[in-house]
């Protein structure tokens, strides 16, 4: 009995210090990431000031006089990105939802695999799908002076997030536990009662972080946002407009810029403030959720 126990102890060890390995190199990699950004990214302002990086409103590369204006692409990034976000929550939650409480579980297992194999589609499927379909689509319905806008990069980006906030929800709120549920139904709830009353509010850790991973994944997207949005670095918050986002920038000209130009330096400025950016958004949520809990519990 006391060998057999030592072995689970050395097991259980193994198994720690792996635990322990993997977060240390997680944490290194993402210092790794953001110090070849910095190193990479600063040399842009020996010949562009802050001011006209962060304020300026053009970002046209290719004139006598270069712009380096970043202001265009955060509101691009800014206008599908949020544009997808408000699509994507609702319609997915309810979803997530539906498939916990109300389907039945024939229909649960039918279901579910079909929209993780969504997430799984290339993102350059998606933004072929954008770009042949979507657009005319959103193009006649709306009316709008440009086919390829934010509004048709957001219907896209919505889509492909849907399927990860669909799936982590529905196992969030699968894995309240069933006693809850009873003793809601035992004071006297119905069943939309006991949804969002209690079996919600208990599976809203995990809800959470489906919204932060489909958040990321909007803010992230290349492929998909670059066949979609039209490409033009426009200063503007319609979202029927043609905008150009961070990342797609830097996909277009990483490939064509000249080798420690400042054009080279400033795409990978731009690729600082977005990890920035998502590093902002990421701390924030959780902040919030830890609040919540502490009012909770």
């Amino acid at each position: 009995m006391n060998r057999r126990h030592k072995h689970s102890r050395a097991i259980e060890r193994i198994i720690e210090g792996s635990l322990v390995v993997c977060s240390l190199a997680s944490i290194l990699i993402l210092a790794v990431i953001f110090i070849f950004l910095f190193y990479e990214g600063v040399p842009a302002f020996r010949d562009i000031s802050p001011h006209e990086f962060f304020l300026g409103t053009v970002w046209q590369v290719q004139a006598v006089e270069p712009a380096y204006g970043i202001l265009p692409l955060l509101s691009g990034s800014t206008l599908v990105t949020t544009g997808a976000m408000v699509i994507a929550v609702p319609l997915s939650l309810l979803c997530s939802v539906y498939m916990a409480e109300v389907a039945r579980p024939a229909l649960r297992e039918i279901t579910k695999p079909f929209i993780e194999l969504l997430a799984g589609i290339p993102s350059v499927v998606y933004g072929f799908v954008a770009l042949t379909v979507l657009a005319d689509i959103t193009y006649e319905l709306t009316g709008a002076v440009h086919r390829l806008n934010a509004l048709n990069g957001a219907l896209i980006l919505a889509v492909m997030v849907s399927p990860t906030i669909i799936s982590i929800s529905e196992d969030a709120i699968g894995s309240v536990p069933r006693e809850y549920r009873e003793a809601a139904y035992a004071l006297g709830a119905d069943r939309w009662q006991t949804t969002s009353k209690v079996v919600f509010p208990a599976a809203l850790s995990g809800i959470m972080v489906s919204i932060m991973l489909g958040l990321g994944r909007a803010i992230g997207e290349t492929m998909a946002v670059l066949m979609a949005t039209g490409n033009a670095p426009l200063l503007t918050f319609d979202i029927l407009s043609s905008v150009q986002t961070m990342t797609a920038v830097i996909a277009i000209e990483m490939g064509e810029v000249t080798f420690g130009s400042t054009h080279f330096h400033a795409l990978f400025a731009v690729g600082l403030v977005l990890l920035l950016i998502t590093s902002v958004v990421n701390v924030t949520a959780e902040i919030v959720l830890q609040r919540f809990r502490s009012v909770r519990y």
